[in-house]
């Protein structure tokens, strides 16, 4: 999971004079932790379990090809990372964290609520040959079956590895469609799509006050040069991982037992109840995160409220622009790649391109040539970073995808899961990870045998790589169902789980040591802006994995295993080949670091 809070880790010896024996604490810690720990815990809880679903729900509700439905998730998430750079700052100067928090988490819990509204599932249809006919789906068995309705006679589909589709009665082929005469679609209530998109922009705004400004309490917990600071952080950043591990069982199993809407509704209620631990804290909490003492502060918090409400209709407006961006044209090349890009992928890609080489500019005029090194070491990172979280991401598109087409999902003959908690993997494998990384890390340190930063990032790269050719090689044991035992993607998850450790707990740390000190904030903003290029991204990879489907279901599944195997080969062996160069550039990188570790 990418969202990990990181508290500075300040040289300075211990100064604090209260002694933390005469407190009330909490496993040796402030006791405003529990209560922020679990406001986190259940924050995240709705957040992964309404994400845990997106994907699935956007295929299988309203039926969007994979393009549009993996697209729509990349924006979204990348909304997501993007927002705390507006909310942190808001906080700071005019609504301190707690209030920030408190808004945040009622804009998200109204989100989710608008989420349960979906209204009936969209009916398929298909266009052969410039005709449209209505799709019927039928259970059969264990597996639903489509078919094209030509008056009194209905056909089931099958697709083929050739990309032409055959028609069939009775089993056997009445009519062969060739490739690229066959396209599929579904009657959609436009309201109904509306409110999704009001609810994804609700969420992406509602984020941006919540997510920084948590972290922000958390810190403000604990008096400058208190050696706690580092742990408390350890122990806030097991909330996210606990809160994500049971809302990406239960939210996906309740969808699937009930409805939709019954998983939305459970991560709605887990956001109130983050609401309600911070709105009825009473004194526990009195004096943290906190407005600045400013005139007319109040009246500001109520134009910044206003103002933020006014952003959804402007975030559901490039989700529009997002759905119905052309694709670029065959052969087009890169301009025509950029030129296709809706004004969402514009915006980002063109902030980060022109940001990171201006940075530098500004660097090299107005630093030291000691600073404008660390800079330079900083950017580098920066850039392989946004590498390893556009495949990480992979996870909440086309590996939720993959799971549900492709994947076993039986446990041991015992019981079945469900494709959304395919993703508790990752929380899993965190929880027990973790605890064994910080002994490694610490047991090498003693040793002066700890990686450098970029070794790190590197080792984490190849990591994110393995655990995709693991995959990629357990597809080879696929059945003649065309799917592959649950442990090969339980694997993947284990391996990625590995390489997030290498990763995300340094980041932002990273940054804090090697930036210019006048504009660390911007850094830190350059750093949260290279995660959402990444969730953007990570959307478009998707989208190569795109297959062709037919009321939210593959039409041939051979051909969805021979597309994602092929995919998730490519991308790691360009991750293995970068996170080589990253670990030979790590020798000058860390001549160019100055010492930081």
């Amino acid at each position: 999971m990418v969202d990990t809070p990181t508290a500075d880790n300040p040289a300075e010896p211990d100064i604090t004079h209260i002694n933390p024996a005469d407190e009330k604490t909490w496993f040796g810690h402030p006791r405003q932790l529990a209560r922020l720990f679990t406001t986190e815990m259940w924050e995240r809880f709705g957040y992964y379990g309404m994400r845990a679903l997106l994907t699935l729900y956007l295929t299988q509700h309203f039926m969007f090809g994979d393009r549009q439905a993996t697209g729509i998730y990349g924006g979204f998430t990348a909304l997501v990372y993007l927002t705390p750079l507006v909310g942190g700052y808001l906080a700071d100067q005019y609504l301190g964290s707690k209030r920030a928090v408190k808004f945040g988490a009622i804009i998200m819990s109204l989100g989710y609520l608008t989420l349960c509204f979906g209204g009936e599932t969209a009916r398929p249809n298909a266009t052969i040959d410039g005709q449209r006919y209505e799709v019927s789906i039928e259970k059969q068995a264990d597996k639903e079956v489509r078919y094209v309705v030509q008056g009194a006679r209905k056909l089931e589909i099958k697709g083929n590895d050739d990309g032409t589709v055959d028609l069939l009665e009775n089993g056997a082929s009445v009519q062969k469609v060739a490739k690229g005469s066959f396209e599929s679609d579904a009657e959609r209530s436009p309201f109904h799509v509306m409110l999704m998109l009001f609810a994804l922009s609700m969420v992406s705004v509602g984020n941006g006050f919540f997510k920084p400004n948590i972290s922000t309490m958390v810190g403000e917990l604990y008096a400058q040069g208190d050696r706690r600071r580092d742990s408390g952080f350890t122990i806030f950043y097991m909330g996210i991982n606990l809160g994500s591990l049971f809302s990406q069982i239960l939210c996906p199993w309740l969808a699937v037992a009930y409805d939709w809407w019954v998983g939305f509704l459970l991560a709605a209620i887990g956001m109130m109840i983050s609401w309600c631990l911070i709105h009825f804290a009473g004194p526990s909490l009195a004096g943290y995160g906190e407005p600045p003492a400013k005139p007319n502060v109040n009246k500001q918090q109520w134009i910044i409220y206003i103002a933020a409400l006014c952003v959804v209709p402007l975030f559901y407006l490039l989700y529009v622009n997002l759905m119905n961006a052309p694709a670029p044209a065959e052969g087009s090349g890169i301009v025509g790649y950029v030129m296709a890009l809706p004004l969402m992928g514009k915006l980002l890609f063109g902030s980060f391109l022109l940001g990171v080489p201006g940075i530098l500019i500004w660097s090299a005029m107005a630093g030291s040539r000691q600073e404008f090194q660390m800079m330079l070491a900083a950017m580098v990172l920066i850039v392989f970073n946004v590498v390893f979280w556009t495949l990480f991401e992979q996870a909440g598109s086309s590996l939720t995808l993959f799971a549900d087409r492709n994947t076993d999902l039986s446990v041991f003959g015992l019981f079945t899961i469900t494709a959304g908690q395919t993703q508790f993997f990752n929380a899993a494998f965190i929880v027990l990870l973790a605890p064994f990384m910080s002994m490694l890390w610490t047991s090498l340190a003693k040793r002066g045998m700890e990686p450098t930063i970029p070794v790190k990032f590197g080792t984490a790269l190849i990591g994110v790589a393995l655990g995709f050719l693991l995959l990629a090689w357990g597809a080879s044991f696929a059945g003649d169902d065309f799917k592959v035992a649950i442990w090969w993607l339980a694997g993947l998850y284990l391996i990625h789980s590995f390489a997030e450790l290498c990763i995300s707990p340094v980041g932002l740390s990273m940054i804090t040591k090697l930036s210019i000190a006048r504009i660390v904030g911007l850094m830190m903003g350059v750093w949260f802006l290279s995660i959402s290029v990444a969730q953007y991204v990570a959307g478009v990879i998707a989208q190569f994995a795109s297959v062709e489907t037919v009321g939210g279901q593959v039409t041939n599944l051979k051909v969805s295993l021979d597309t994602y195997t092929h995919v998730f080969t490519l991308i790691a062996w360009w991750a293995i080949g970068l996170g080589v160069l990253l670990l030979l550039l790590s020798f000058p990188l860390k001549k160019w670091m100055h010492g930081v570790k």
